[in-house]
C-alpha cells in the first residue's frame, strides 16, 4: 500500500466521530492520572492549604452533567440528521457526521466524563496523595473552562445544525474543494488520456472490476508501480464516482503480463460516492436538493434559486486559473473530467423540474450566461446548449407568452 494510499485512509479515518472522541478519551484520563505522577513535585505547603473534599465534589458535579449534557447533544445530533435527510438529501448527512464542531464538542463531553470518573476512582483509591490533589484541582479548574467555552460554541452551533441553508453551504464547499483538488492535479498525477476508446492502443487488456459499486480512490502510485514491474502501461477508463461492474472494463494494459487482481486492488469500490476525488458528486448533491425543493410537495422556490447560484460558484471554481502540477507519473494515463459531464450534473435536472417556475428558469439562464462568459474551454458550448434545451422545456411547460419571452430574450444573450 502506498503513501497516497494511507494519507486518504487516515484522512477517513479522521472523520469518523469515534476516531475523535476515542482520542480526547485517551487524553482525558492521562490527563486524569497526572497528578499522581506530578505529585512529587508539589510542595507541602500549597497541598495544605486545599481541602481534601475540595476536588471529590466537583469531579462528581461534572461527572453527573457531562453524562446529561452528551446524552443531550446526541439526541440533537440525530435530530439534525432527521432533518438533512427530509428537508435536503440524504446524501449530505455524510458531510453534517463529519462536522469538525459538532465532533470536538461530542468529544469534550465525553472526555470530560472520563477524566471526572477516572478523577473519582483514582482519589477512592488513594494513588494520588494530598501532593496530587492539587494537580487534579488545577486539571479541574482548566477542564471546566475548557468545558464552558466549548458550550458556548455549540449553543451558537446549535442554531444552525441541519438547517436547510448551512446544509447546502457545507456541500458547495465540499464541492468547491474537490474542484480546487482536481484542477491543480487534473490527471491524478498522471498522463492524460483524451479518449477512454480511440485513444487506446491496438491490442490492449481490458481488466474489469470484481465488484459492483461506485469508484472511491485510485492508488495511482500502486499502478504505476505495477506497470514498471510488467514493463506496461495502464489506462484508466473509470474515474472516482463512476459505477463500476464485471461487464466493463476500469482498466487497460499495454505492455507485458501484470496481476490483474493487483491491479483491481489499486480501485477501491464502494456502494456509495464520497466527495474526496470525485468533485461531480457535490454537483449531484446539490442538483438534488434544488429538486426536492421544485417538488410539489416541498415548493420552496427560494431554495431552488439559491442552489442554482451555489452550482454557478463550483463551476466558477472549475474555470478559475490555476497552477496544475505536470503529472510525474508517465506510465500511467488518466481521462480529464468532461465540461458536459459537469453540466448535465449541475443542470439537467434543475431544468427540467423548473421548467414550469418562470423564476427557476430566469435564475438558470442567468447562470449559464455569466458560464458561458468565463474563460474556460468548452463553458460557451455546453451553457449554450442547456439554455436551449432548458427554454424548450420552459416553452411547454409555461402557459404565459410574457414569461416565455422573458426566458427568450435571456437565452438569447448566450
Amino acid at each position: 500500500m502506498t503513501l497516497g494510499r494511507w494519507r486518504w485512509l487516515l484522512r477517513r479515518l479522521t472523520r469518523r466521530i469515534w476516531f475523535r472522541a476515542g482520542l480526547f478519551s485517551a487524553l482525558a484520563i492521562a490527563t486524569a492520572l497526572l497528578g499522581a505522577w506530578a505529585s512529587p513535585y508539589i510542595s507541602w505547603s500549597l497541598s495544605a492549604r486545599i481541602g481534601a473534599d475540595a476536588v471529590d465534589n466537583i469531579l462528581g458535579i461534572l461527572a453527573s452533567s457531562m453524562l446529561t449534557v452528551t446524552t443531550f447533544s446526541l439526541s440533537t445530533m440525530v435530530s439534525a440528521y432527521s432533518a438533512a435527510t427530509s428537508n435536503v438529501t440524504p446524501r449530505a448527512n455524510v458531510l453534517i457526521m463529519e462536522d469538525s464542531t459538532t465532533q470536538n464538542v461530542l468529544s469534550t463531553f465525553i472526555g470530560s466524563f472520563l477524566f471526572s470518573l477516572v478523577g473519582i476512582i483514582a482519589l477512592s483509591t488513594g494513588i494520588y496523595g494530598e501532593e496530587g490533589r492539587v494537580v487534579l484541582f488545577g486539571v479541574t479548574i482548566l477542564v471546566i473552562g475548557f468545558i464552558l467555552v466549548t458550550l458556548l460554541r455549540w449553543i451558537d452551533h446549535l442554531s444552525r445544525l441541519g438547517r436547510v441553508t448551512e446544509t447546502t453551504q457545507r456541500v458547495e464547499e465540499a464541492a468547491i474543494e474537490a474542484i480546487r483538488e482536481r484542477r491543480s492535479t487534473p490527471y491524478l498525477g498522471c498522463r492524460p488520456l483524451a479518449d477512454r476508446r480511440a485513444g487506446l492502443p491496438s491490442g490492449a487488456r481490458l481488466v474489469a472490476s470484481r465488484a459492483i459499486g461506485y469508484v472511491q480512490h485510485i492508488d495511482v502510485e500502486a499502478l504505476s508501480q505495477l506497470a514498471a514491474a510488467a514493463d506496461a502501461r495502464l489506462f484508466v477508463l473509470r474515474l472516482p464516482g463512476e459505477l463500476a461492474d464485471p461487464t466493463e472494463p476500469i482498466l487497460a494494459v499495454d505492455g507485458g503480463p501484470a496481476d490483474e487482481a493487483a491491479l483491481s486492488a489499486c480501485f477501491t469500490i464502494g456502494d456509495r460516492r464520497s466527495f474526496d476525488q470525485d468533485p461531480r458528486f457535490g454537483i449531484c448533491v446539490l442538483t438534488e436538493v434544488a429538486s426536492r425543493a421544485l417538488s410539489p410537495a416541498t415548493n420552496d422556490l427560494g431554495t431552488a434559486v439559491d442552489v442554482i447560484g451555489r452550482l454557478l460558484r463550483v463551476l466558477a471554481a472549475w474555470a478559475a486559473p490555476t497552477d496544475a502540477e505536470e503529472g510525474a507519473i508517465d506510465n500511467v494515463f488518466v481521462p480529464p473530467l468532461r465540461v458536459d459531464d459537469l453540466f448535465d450534473d449541475a443542470f439537467l435536472a434543475v431544468g427540467r423540474d423548473g421548467a414550469g417556475v418562470v423564476e427557476v428558469g430566469i435564475r438558470l439562464q442567468k447562470a449559464l450566461r455569466t458560464l458561458s462568459r468565463l474563460d474556460h474551454p468548452g463553458f460557451a458550448d455546453a451553457a449554450r446548449r442547456h439554455a436551449r434545451l432548458a427554454l424548450e422545456r420552459a416553452e411547454l411547460a409555461l402557459d404565459l407568452e410574457t414569461d416565455k419571452q422573458a426566458l427568450r430574450a435571456l437565452a438569447s444573450e448566450i
